[in-house]
């Protein structure tokens, strides 16, 4: 009995309710955006400010409804439809989401944790907790909403069977309009609570990215066992990981909730027993997925090992990819790599199968609940109807999402316990927590007070005999003074060096103090990306009197004459595109330019900043170059890692046996030899040279200066537009040519039809009582549903098979071209560049795409099958759909344009976090000394920034297009009640008709789902477009041309002869080299020298063939070498570079990387490399004896003594000196240069060096300058000409060093 008497409802009143309510929503909309609009129409600022301002969220000052319908968004995608998107244009993320206030709330909650907990877990919580809490009351009412359609569709089903054709309409209507608002609830909370999920995750990974670079800049990386790839990946990999666990959370407590709302509607349309037989399947079917979620969970551990392990390889080959290839050692190392990549998939194929067990249970799991609860039903004897069958098959799908849910959420909780262990691990490290923090000490009339202690590198190496470095006695150095610091190779000086500066652990004794600011120049030049400017301002303002005078002093001026931009020049990563001598004339004018208190020189060469720009400060320098000892006030000389003699130069070389003298000795015996080859100069007088010695040579010629123009930036460029269907064909038929994938879809859809073909028949059997008997209504029901279950475990195997293979062929395909790629391509390619492809492309391939892009058809087909199954019911429903999906196209293409660009942006974006990270841990102790780390730990919080900002937008957007998708599909789902209601009895199948509307329900899922899908599938092929790029990567020479391929023992003579030989780098560039034609015979020892950007470098890189001649030809006993493959050439020549390189792992992996030589012929070469068989020998292990990363635990002489013994392993007879014996003293350089004449009295040797006695001593000298030959004689010959350029060269060495020992 009503109370109310509500007028009779006509047909077209339901029809307008939801358009009314669309209305209401945009008038409330208008009327609350209207004054926000007026007050954009009034500018606040003057124009000149506007510009500025524009990048400011649009989010933080958006409404309520706008909020609700993500219309803030609508400016954007207008832009994304007129142009193409760049960075300026997407506004920043609102101040919650900002590095800055993320990364500030969590460190104050681990600040406020207790001093022995620390649980970066919990400081999420609490740093988070209003945002969770807001994000659970979204996620609460999707659950409750979800379960209206289930409760209803009983009533709904009852109505159509027990009305009559002149019946009213009017109680029918009421559940229709119920269905829509719930399902409208259901679609707008679910959009807000996935939205504020990503929104906490953004804040989380950037809070977690700036703890990490922050702990990071603050420890030596190297003392604690910690690899640069490994802290890329808790970057790259946990960082991400926690973040989107926000996604997952609120699954925990929402699991219970969905079986217990499942279990209500079950009892109330079944009864207790079925209701308990659901429960307790459920319980089984959850029970099954446990075990196969903690094999998900210990596979996933084993895959980011493996994965570590590939990573850290990969970027050890990559930095080192200059050396390998010279050395045509690329073709194993590659191999290396993919041996490692075969243990990762391995690991990914079980994890995989494991998935496809997991993917099995989910979609069976509905069968079998629904065959035990129903079979229960027929034991205990509940009646069955239509209406009752199928309100419970709605509820076992909706339960089918925490049955499934419960392994992917047990396996995304470990992933995600592991990576915050690893966080932790990282973060809570006891060694690492004693940061290195440099303390400003009172002022004082000293500049260092240096303490009696012990130093060593590796505090848990228990295979070291002794301390890296022992100081004896106390040293208090004046402010002023000049100290040098010298010894041999291996003898401790940088270490001493490292030792004051803090970077090196303590292990006994007191802190050494410096009072003042400081400057450090490292042996291994660190230069950042950026402009030659940047390099040497260092964060410091532009002062342009002393700026210039810098420049002068550190010998720059003639570099910025020379390059294109002067110091706007680009510098390539680690400054790539630079010679040595460059780097290290720009190190030293950034120190310079610092204007610090006391400066720490490892190493340099320029004299002249030395006295004259330095001549006020205290500065402590190591030196080869003994006759700068003079000029120091105070000489330290080192032996074994201990000062064995310190005091003035003058008092030292009076003891005759002292350390010093020794050295001295053997610096006399070098000048000698020049002396000997140079009557002309000995007596003269000690007139200095007009032409300085940074013009006459050069250290370096590992890479042309002319490389400049090719790398005018470092900015990745993105691919623009769709991607290309070539990729998603390329994609597809990767993996057996596409033949598995008629199969998948063929399984796909015999289950669609054959599930569809099991729940109508439940429908139809028990929509009159008596229709079927029980046994059969549950035999068919099985046999169908057993074989739905055939096809989708077919189904999963299949697509997990498919998965492997594609991805193994999509990361051989690339790791194969970006190894055969030129050696150009690795000077302009940053290293985070490759590896993004390597690790986060390739992941996702690995682990992602091909289930999206199959999820996205499998959708399609579910779809479609549900608009076949409605249009049985009423032909009409096919014109509403029409509609609906044109819609959804239109709004599909609208989106797109915009999503696809931010997709591209968020790929981009990663890249220069991750070279940011790596280039300041190779820096950090050059970071730390000048007091940068704030300037760096800022520069990385604006390109999390960055990131965060183009994620927000990208993660919006696709919310964007979901809430209007959702409407249009709930207004469908309306229409097709609506006209099941209104069509009258006789013209409708009241069991088809109820299967229909339970198919329904899951109707904006499943559409939300195709959406997302389509949209993230193109987002997602970005990544298979970029390592589709790098496999098409343009390949240098082949390595071998079977037609060509010399003698096994070619070269026999070592005969070079240059035949009119011109080289440019690329069509667009000068020529560097201009018809050089010169002989140089078989055997004979050949130095060249010459200015900067003479030539040397590409003469040599013509010889390896890194660049080819435009014309001319080089022939090497009588046969042009660009006739034969580049491994046939370059495994016949040898070289030892000026960036000596050493790779992790082990001493005889060093020498011997592939494995070609018995232990025996490694030590026999290791005794005649100077010093170096007894440094192997001070560790226990001997050959075994680890190398770290990049060789940090040796020292530089000594890294070029282990590239010697590697050369002289080779026995090659051709060998290429390229200054290399530029780290070693006096005395180890005349032993290295008396092993190689004698270890290579049958060989040519061609010598690119820029000290003298290194070339005096030559059969030959060839002088370039400016890619000719000026001169080329024997060294005796060119020194009758007083006037010649080699002349001018020797003159001026004699005049600075001879003056020096005349006093000894």
């Amino acid at each position: 009995m009503n109370i109310i008497d509500f007028p009779e409802a006509e047909f077209v009143d339901f029809l307008g309710f939801p358009l009314t309510l669309l209305l209401c929503f945009n008038g409330l909309y208008g009327c609350c955006m209207r004054g926000y609009v007026h007050e954009l129409e009034q500018p606040l600022l003057p124009p000149e400010l506007e510009s500025s301002t524009k990048v400011f969220s649009a989010f933080s000052n958006c409404s309520f409804w706008s909020k609700i319908a993500f219309s803030w968004l609508n400016p954007l995608f207008r832009l994304g439809r007129n142009q193409l998107l760049v960075l300026s244009d997407i506004p920043s993320v609102p101040q919650s989401e900002t590095a800055e206030n993320a990364s500030s709330l969590l460190e104050e909650s681990l600040r406020k944790q207790k001093i022995n907990v620390f649980s970066l877990s919990n400081a999420v919580f609490c740093s988070m907790w209003r945002s969770l809490l807001t994000n659970a009351f979204f996620a609460g009412a999707n659950t409750i909403a979800s379960y209206m359609g289930p409760l209803l569709i009983t009533h709904f089903v009852d109505y159509l069977s027990t009305k009559a054709d002149d019946s009213s309409y009017h109680d029918g209507m009421t559940l229709p309009v119920v269905f829509f608002i719930a399902k409208c609830i259901e679609s707008i909370s679910q959009r807000q609570w996935y939205f504020g999920a990503s929104r906490i995750g953004i804040r989380v990974r950037a809070a977690t990215i700036a703890l990490v670079y922050k702990k990071s800049l603050n420890i030596k990386l190297y003392a604690v066992g910690q690899g640069n790839g490994k802290i890329i990946n808790l970057i790259n990999v946990d960082a991400e990981r926690l973040g989107d666990f926000f996604l997952y959370i609120h699954r925990i407590w929402l699991l219970p909730l969905q079986v217990s709302l499942a279990l209500v509607i079950l009892y109330i349309n079944l009864g207790a027993a079925p209701a308990i037989a659901a429960l307790a399947s459920t319980i089984l079917v959850m029970v099954c997925n446990t075990p196969l979620a903690s094999r998900q969970e210990m596979l996933h551990s084993k895959i980011m090992e493996a994965k570590d392990s590939r990573i850290k390889a990969t970027m050890e080959t990559l930095k080192s990819m200059r050396v390998l290839k010279l050395h045509s050692w690329e073709s194993s190392f590659m191999e290396k790599i993919l041996k490692l990549r075969e243990t990762e998939k391995s690991w990914l194929s079980k994890y995989l199968y494991t998935c496809s067990a997991v993917a099995f249970l989910f979609w069976a799991s509905p069968t079998l609940v629904s065959v035990v609860t129903f079979g229960v039903c027929i034991l205990v004897k509940t009646p069955l109807t239509s209406g009752t069958v199928l309100s419970a098959l709605a509820t076992f799908r909706i339960l089918q999402e925490p049955i499934y849910n419960l392994p992917e959420l047990i396996s995304m909780i470990a992933q995600t316990r592991v990576s915050v262990a690893r966080l932790e691990n990282f973060l809570r490290d006891e060694d690492q927590m004693k940061l290195l923090t440099y303390r400003k000490f009172r002022a004082s009339t000293l500049a260092l007070d240096i303490e009696s202690g012990e130093y060593t590198w590796d505090t848990s190496n228990h295979y070291a005999r002794k301390p890296t470095i022992r100081i004896s006695e106390q040293l208090k150095i004046d402010k002023g003074c000049k100290v040098a610091v010298c010894g041999s190779v291996g003898s401790g000086k940088s270490s001493l060096l490292c030792s004051i500066l803090g970077e090196i652990p303590r292990i006994s004794g007191r802190e050494i103090k410096v009072y003042g600011t400081k400057a450090y120049v490292p042996q291994n030049s660190w230069i950042q990306t950026g402009t030659v400017r940047d390099n040497i301002l260092f964060g410091k303002d532009m002062n342009k009197a002393f700026y210039e005078e810098v420049l002068e002093a550190c010998a720059l001026t003639k570099d910025l004459q020379m390059w294109t931009d002067a110091d706007m020049c680009v510098v390539g990563e680690r400054g790539i595109n630079l010679s040595g001598g460059q780097k290290q004339r720009i190190q030293l004018a950034r120190a310079i330019y610092s204007d610090a208190d006391v400066y720490f020189l490892d190493d340099p060469f320029s004299a002249k900043a030395l006295m004259q720009m330095l001549s006020e400060k205290t500065v402590v320098y190591i030196t080869h170059q003994l006759e700068f000892l003079d000029a120091a006030d105070v000489v330290l000389v080192m032996k074994d890692g201990r000062i064995v003699q310190s005091g003035r130069y003058e008092d030292l070389i009076t003891d005759s046996d002292g350390e010093l003298v020794r050295q001295m000795d053997a610096h006399q015996k070098s000048l000698e030899q020049v002396n000997t080859n140079d009557g002309v100069f000995h007596n003269s007088t000690a007139k200095s040279s007009s032409v300085p010695l940074a013009e006459l040579i050069e250290e370096n010629s590992s890479c042309s200066i002319q490389y400049d123009k090719l790398a005018q930036s470092n900015e990745e460029e993105a691919v623009r537009g769709r991607v290309n269907w070539h990729v998603y064909s390329t994609f597809i038929t990767a993996a057996y040519r596409g033949g598995l994938v008629p199969v998948i879809l063929l399984c796909q859809i015999l289950f669609q039809g054959l599930q569809m073909g099991s729940s109508y028949w439940l429908a139809w059997a028990t929509e009159e009582e008596g229709r079927v008997s029980h046994k059969q209504l549950m035999a068919i029901f099985v046999l169908l549903s057993g074989g739905s279950c055939v096809f989708i475990l077919g189904r999963t195997i299949f697509l997990s098979t498919i998965s492997i293979e594609t991805a193994q062929q999509m990361f051989l395909s690339m790791i194969k071209s970006v190894f055969r790629a030129p050696i150009s391509f690795f000077d302009f390619t940053p290293t985070s560049r490759i590896l993004s492809r390597s690790s986060t492309d390739q992941s996702t391939v690995d682990m992602d795409i091909p289930y999206r892009l199959a999820g996205l058809v499998f959708a399609l087909i579910q779809l479609l099958s549900i608009i076949i199954l409605m249009s049985q019911v009423a032909w009409q429903i096919i014109l509403v759909f029409v509609a609906v999906i044109a819609i959804s196209c239109w709004y599909q293409a609208y989106y797109i344009t915009t999503a696809r660009e931010l997709a591209r942006m968020v790929g981009i974006r990663k890249s220069p976090i991750l070279h940011h990270y790596s280039e300041s841990m190779v820096g950090s102790p050059t970071i730390r000394c000048f007091n940068q780390e704030g300037r760096f730990y800022a520069k990385i919080l604006s390109l999390v920034n960055d990131y965060s900002r183009v994620t927000f937008h990208n993660i919006a957007a696709m919310e964007w297009l979901s809430v209007r998708i959702n409407f249009l599909f709930n207004l469908v789902f309306f229409v097709v009640l609506v006209i099941l209601v209104m069509l009258p009895r006789s013209a409708i199948d009241p069991s088809l008709s109820g299967l229909a509307a339970t198919y329904g329900l899951n109707m904006n899922v499943l559409q939300a789902w195709i959406i997302w899908n389509l949209c993230n599938v193109e987002n997602k092929m970005i990544s298979v477009e970029r390592i589709l790029d790098f496999a098409r990567l343009p390949s240098e020479a082949p390595s071998i041309i079977e037609d060509c391929r010399p003698e096994s023992d070619w070269p026999t003579e070592g005969f070079i002869q240059f035949e009119n030989l011109h080289v440019r780098y690329s069509p667009a560039l000068p020529m560097v080299l201009k018809g050089i034609t010169c002989i140089i015979p078989a055997k004979m020892k050949v130095g060249v020298v010459g200015r900067t950007g003479s030539g040397k470098s590409t003469l040599i890189q013509a010889l390896f063939r890194v660049v080819d001649p435009s014309q001319g030809r080089i022939l090497i006993d009588g046969l042009d070498i660009c006739m034969l493959g580049l491994k046939d050439l370059r495994s016949r020549l040898s070289i030892i570079p000026q960036d000596p390189t050493l790779f992790q792992g082990n001493v005889r992996a060093n020498l011997d990387p592939l494995e070609e030589h018995s232990d025996q012929q490694i030590w026999e070469v290791l005794n005649k490399c100077h010093g170096l068989a007894s440094i192997i020998r001070q560790d226990a292990r001997l050959l075994d004896a680890p190398v770290a990363e990049d060789g940090e635990n040796w020292s530089v002489g000594q890294r070029q003594l282990v590239c010697l013994g590697r050369v002289l392993l080779q026995r090659r007879r051709i060998l290429v000196l390229d200054e290399a014996t530029a780290s070693v003293d006096t005395a180890t350089d005349n032993l290295i240069q008396k092993t190689v004449r004698e270890e290579t009295s049958g060989c040519t040797v061609i010598t690119v060096a820029h000290r003298i006695p290194t070339v005096i001593d030559n059969d030959l000298v060839l002088v370039l300058d400016q890619g000719r030959i000026v001169e080329y004689d024997s060294p005796s010959e060119l020194l009758k000409d007083s006037s010649a350029a080699f002349s001018k060269l020797v003159k001026e060495f004699l005049c600075r060093s001879s003056k020096h020992f005349d006093e000894i």
